[in-house]
């Protein structure tokens, strides 16, 4: 028996009941037992001891509790020192962070970019121009703010201007 725990003497896992405890020492200490067992009696003797001092220690509810908290307490301090350590930054040209050079097909597609985008703008110019149309135009609304000598709302029917009409009166009377 080379088990390093008290669970693993008995063969059981940690969170077993104590029924369980006490099936698995009965079942071991059979196999185990001087009396019983093909084993040297010195040797018999030792494995029998130490099977005996797992199940008194884990049998007892207080003792299990301070054992667990013991084992825990290693763990913690064994995963703590063969924790892998952090590895150094890698340099990649994909790493966030960093900026790569572009590299000469980036370079011509932007640059055929740029030129499209020029010779759009001169076309667009070009033909405008080659129609005689304005470059610079104002809007239609400020136009009519510029010219206040004409109203920007005349009636059709009878040219009058519709700011100056009654607005009460109806537009089918027969007097008008």
């Amino acid at each position: 028996m080379s088990a390093s725990t008290h669970y693993e003497r008995l063969g059981v896992g940690r969170g077993v009941d104590p029924e369980t405890l006490r099936r698995a020492f009965r079942r071991l200490s059979k196999s185990v037992h001087p009396d019983t067992t093909t084993l040297p009696a010195s040797e018999a003797a030792r494995q029998f001891q130490l099977l005996r001092e797992a199940y008194d220690h884990l049998s007892d509810p207080s003792l299990r509790r301070l054992y667990d908290a013991q084992l825990i307490q290693q763990d913690q301090l064994w995963q703590q020192q063969h924790a892998p350590l952090p590895s150094p930054a890698m340099s990649s040209p994909t790493a966030i962070g960093e900026r790569r050079p572009l590299s000469g097909g980036e370079w011509l597609s932007l640059l055929m970019l740029l030129g499209a985008l020029l010779l759009c703008l001169l076309l667009g110019v070009g033909v405008a121009w080659s129609r005689g149309m304005e470059l610079q135009v104002q809007p239609s609304w400020l136009v009519a703010e510029q010219t206040p000598e004409e109203p920007l709302i005349r009636d059709v029917l009878d040219g009058v201007d519709a700011s100056s009409r009654n607005s009460f009166e109806s537009a089918f009377a027969a007097g008008s």
